[in-house]
């Protein structure tokens, strides 16, 4: 009597073991890592000269030149305006309110 055993089982001869990778093996998916041709290189878009903008206050289109100018307007600026002082005062009393909160919960 002829014995039966794992190898019988688990290499059932080079050609069937061939088939079942063929018919276990999903068909190659399409590579993913290929650019876009249309898609411009990072490389190509980082040594482009930048010639229109938008306006950061606005949005309109503008010229370098608006631009530059622009920019320069918004630096010389100094600060924050000054508040109404009313409104200043709501505003300190809202935060420490806000610091007094989590320290004392029962009083709000």
């Amino acid at each position: 009597m002829e014995k039966v055993g794992w190898s019988a089982i688990a290499n059932p001869g080079l050609w069937g073991g061939l088939s079942a990778l063929v018919v276990v093996l999903p068909h190659p998916a399409p590579t993913l890592a290929q650019p876009v041709p249309e898609e411009v290189p990072e490389e190509v878009l980082r040594i482009e000269i930048i010639t229109a903008a938008r306006s950061p206050l606005t949005g309109e289109p503008l010229s370098a030149a608006e631009y530059a100018a622009l920019e320069e307007d918004l630096q010389s600026q100094q600060g924050l305006p000054e508040a109404d002082p009313a409104v200043a005062r709501l505003l300190l009393l809202i935060q420490l309110r806000q610091l007094a909160e989590p320290v004392f919960p029962f009083l709000f």
